[in-house]
């Protein structure tokens, strides 16, 4: 675990445990090359496999890719291993992860990986409670996932405090009925220092502030200047103005982009499935040919 971060604000000391640094880098290599092995046809066992001995030895994802391809081979799926390793995978991570395997859902499994590589560079800098809040609602909205389980997820991240938990947990019940940017801007300074400008002006007692303030003085100018529009242009003003992450947009594949050796492939795989579903619909599949006993022996063995 890396050394414990301290978060200052309102003179309140709060110990946040984050992985090291080199398990973020880690992380962010994994996923990137894990996509472009998808991307290229090649099954996700076996490039997770390849990827597993191609990590940093010294960090911990070794063993977890470990377990990754276990439950691969066991239950066809990499959410429900990473649920079990909430100790080294977010819920967050776990929760966009599920989306992507979800039969019934449009999230590609490329965008997820994209969403995810973005995460963990972003995690193995300068990472803040704020940027990763803006990163991950972003990531909800422009694939429209699921508000209630995401935010769920995204406030379960030991970096946000009991009032950002709770903040988070009033956003997702508002989602849709109060613009972000007012959400926003109400927890900011500068929300207060127009309410105390405007009481002067009319000669009353200028207020203080009655709630948790969670973002700074730009994220709220920047918040009250983009209420009543898109919250996508919301999101693109704050990556410009303070260098938050933004989340990517993978284009969708063009076949004819394709190699020819990737569709033999994908041809073959067809074929191999039509022809288990012809020998199913004919009595049953003969499974003895898959046994390695009856496999023919080389000359040298």
């Amino acid at each position: 675990m890396q050394g414990p971060a301290a978060d200052c604000r309102h003179s309140t000391i709060r110990i946040v445990f984050m992985l090291d640094r080199e398990e973020y880098i880690e992380q962010a290599y994994l996923f990137r090359s894990l996509a472009e092995r998808i991307t290229a046809g090649i099954a996700a066992q076996e490039a997770l496999a390849a990827i597993g001995q191609e990590v940093l030895a010294t960090s911990k994802l070794p063993m977890a890719i470990d377990y990754l391809v276990g439950e691969l081979k066991l239950v066809g799926t990499l959410s429900t291993a990473m649920a079990r390793m909430s100790h080294y995978f977010t819920a967050f991570q776990t929760f966009i992860m599920r989306q992507a395997e979800a039969e019934a859902g449009r999230f590609d499994i490329r965008t997820a990986l994209a969403i995810l590589e973005r995460e963990a560079a972003y995690r193995g800098e300068a990472v803040t409670p704020q940027g990763l809040f803006f990163y991950r609602f972003e990531c909800l909205s422009r694939n429209r996932l699921d508000y209630d389980h995401g935010l769920a997820a995204v406030a379960a991240d030991d970096i946000f405090d009991a009032a950002w938990k709770t903040w988070i947990q009033m956003v997702s019940r508002q989602v849709g009925l109060i613009d972000l940017a007012d959400l926003v801007a109400v927890r900011s300074p500068e929300y207060w220092r127009l309410e105390k400008r405007d009481a002067m002006l009319a000669g009353r007692t200028p207020p203080e502030p009655d709630r948790a303030i969670l973002f700074g003085s730009k994220e709220g100018r920047i918040a009250w200047a983009n209420r009543g529009k898109d919250p996508l242009f919301f999101f693109a003003a704050l990556q410009r103005q303070l260098g938050y992450p933004a989340v990517p947009r993978v284009k969708p594949a063009d076949p004819a982009a394709e190699s020819p050796a990737l569709l033999a492939r994908r041809l073959e795989r067809l074929e191999m499935r039509v022809k288990l579903l012809e020998e199913e619909g004919r009595g049953g599949i003969d499974l003895t040919r898959f046994d390695p006993k009856n496999f023919p022996r080389r000359a040298d063995e």
